[in-house]
């Protein structure tokens, strides 16, 4: 620690000895920043500064917590086209950050679709480039090989374009695999293709759109099958299920009978009893089985004469006489003649005076036959079931059984019922639970949360300046009087040496009695000013021995 040391006339001895006078020093940093301090220009401007630092640490409070929330605006983009979307934001008006761990670009939340329909309008970000722009950067002279990458890359950009028209579908990505043709290969393998689908932020596909997709790829492409096309989404999962899954379609068709018979019923009891104050259930019996039976059966009586072939021959019989004893009984006429069946090939032996004919025919049939094939597909409905719950109001009176046996009658006619199959319609009346209402906090609501970043901020402002700047503004006032009091005691010195009334110099003998009880720093350098101009000689003397002493130390 530094001594200024300062000689006194009156303790000045007569052998040269010297009396020192010590003042303190500043000591270390917070010494120095208070001489800073004890400056008049300083002290002057302290007010203004601490009002200038509270000012300015309420709005830094203020603009750090009313700082709207950010939100991504594009995700995964291309450094170029993350250039592009940067540039035009910038030239916009639109403020935007840059993530510097991911490299995405966000922008306050409630101007995302703003900037989205902005780069929009200026073709950002670059979508994939068409077929026709990628078939016109083919060089000319390209091998066989290349043109036909670049044609397949075509293609496939095409698609990729046409499936991202779909609402669901973000951006999408196409893969052909065509083998090439050769006369060298029996058994050439057919194409496939796969789709990668990365969909917009909650949304999803339906197995019809799933199925659209598979289809127009396969339109797109010569020679290949739906079932051989593969759809994923940005997950990994597939989701193109095979088109010959027979559980899955007999699911689907019992789920679809179960909704048109429900929304059938629906429809009925909505303008009779009023929405919500019923209940419907509908159960399908579905049978999976598919069968199929041949039946031949031959009508009895039922035969047509297709030919028939033969010829006919007649010859007489010769007449024999009177034979045997003349008499009674011999003249008697011979008995009657019988006719006999005789099998076809034979011939019957004459009777005396008859004529003997004979007839050989084939006769060929048609026998009626009847073939009968019955073929039953796969969902029959093979029984339904109806369970209607119907809604007791508290303070009205219940449903009369005739007016349920009605609305049963009603239900079994919308349902198409079959007794015979075992349908089955069930019709209750019974008190509903009550639902709790839905209640939305407030600060749910999509208003809350920047008026707390707002009232926050203000918050914050006020108690920074209330904490720090009013404190500061204090202790400056308090300063600013306590140099004012030293200045009156500086003044008030400053007469009693003569200074300030133009007295000659030395009027008054500056002491060391006086200097110590300088009230500060500026009133001791004019003292000790006051002392050198009364005795020249015996401050260089001081500083003489002071140097010595520098010097020696």
């Amino acid at each position: 620690m530094a001594e200024n040391q300062i000689l006194s006339a009156d303790a000045m001895p007569a052998g040269g000895q010297v009396t020192r006078f010590a003042t303190p020093a500043s000591t270390g940093g917070f010494g120095a920043l208070r001489d800073i301090t004890n400056q008049p220009a300083v002290r002057k401007a302290l007010p203004a500064l601490a009002l200038t630092a509270a000012v300015g640490i309420a709005a830094i409070s203020y603009f750090a917590l009313s700082t709207p929330a950010q939100a991504p605006l594009f995700q995964g983009l291309a450094e170029g086209d993350k250039a592009a979307v940067a540039d035009a934001l910038q030239a916009s008006g639109i403020n935007y950050t840059l993530d510097p761990g991911t490299g995405a670009l966000s922008v306050d939340a409630g101007k995302v679709h703003e900037a989205r329909m902005l780069l929009a309008g200026q073709g950002l970000p670059k979508a994939m480039p068409s077929g026709d722009a990628v078939i016109a950067s083919l060089p000319m002279g390209s091998s066989r090989a290349v043109e036909g990458e670049t044609l397949r890359g075509a293609r496939e950009a095409d698609l990729a374009r046409t499936i991202e028209a779909i609402d669901a579908v973000k951006t999408a990505r196409v893969h052909l695999a065509m083998p090439e043709p050769s006369v060298f290969v029996r058994e050439a393998r057919e194409p496939a293709a796969s789709v990668m689908l990365t969909l917009q932020q909650g949304r999803s596909l339906s197995e019809a759109q799933v199925r659209a997709i598979r289809h127009l790829v396969a339109s797109s492409v010569p020679g290949l099958a739906a079932d051989s096309v593969s759809v994923i989404d940005q997950s990994g999962a597939l989701i193109s299920s095979p088109t010959g899954n027979a559980d899955q379609e007999m699911f689907q068709l019992q789920m679809q009978m179960e909704e048109r018979y429900r929304q059938a019923v629906i429809t009925l009891l909505t303008p009779i009893v009023g929405a919500g104050n019923f209940s419907v259930e509908v159960s399908a019996d579905v049978d999976p089985s598919e069968t199929q039976s041949t039946r031949e059966t031959y009508p009895k009586d039922d035969r047509a004469l297709r030919s028939e072939e033969g010829n006919k021959s007649t010859q007489n019989a010769t007449t024999q006489g009177a034979a045997g004893i003349p008499g009674a009984l011999s003249n008697q006429p011979p008995p009657a003649s019988q006719l006999a069946n005789t099998p076809p090939g034979q011939t019957t032996p004459p009777v005396n005076g008859e004529v003997q004919s004979e007839e050989t025919y084939t006769r060929n049939f048609d026998v009626g036959r009847e073939i009968a094939v019955t073929h039953q597909p796969q969902g029959n409905l093979r029984r339904l079931s109806v369970a209607v719950a119907l809604r007791d109001v508290k303070g009205q009176k219940k449903p009369a059984a005739a007016d349920v046996a009605a609305l049963e009658a009603l239900v079994k006619g919308a349902v198409g019922f079959n007794g015979e199959r075992g349908d089955v319609v069930a019709i209750s009346s019974r008190p509903f639970a009550e639902s709790p209402e839905a209640v939305v906090n407030f600060w749910d609501e999509p208003w809350f949360f920047p008026l707390v970043q707002q009232v926050g901020a203000v918050l914050a402002a006020l108690l920074a300046f209330l904490f720090i700047g009013r404190p500061m503004i204090k202790a400056v006032k308090a300063r600013a009087t306590e140099a004012k009091e030293q200045a009156e005691v500086e003044q008030k010195l400053l007469a009693a040496t003569g200074q300030g009334q133009g007295q000659s110099r030395g009027a008054v003998p500056v002491t060391i009695e006086m200097i110590e009880a300088a009230p500060s720093y500026e009133a001791r350098a004019n003292l000790v000013r006051s002392f050198i101009r009364q005795d020249p000689e015996r401050a260089a003397l001081v500083v003489r021995q002071m140097i010595q002493e520098r010097a020696n130390g």
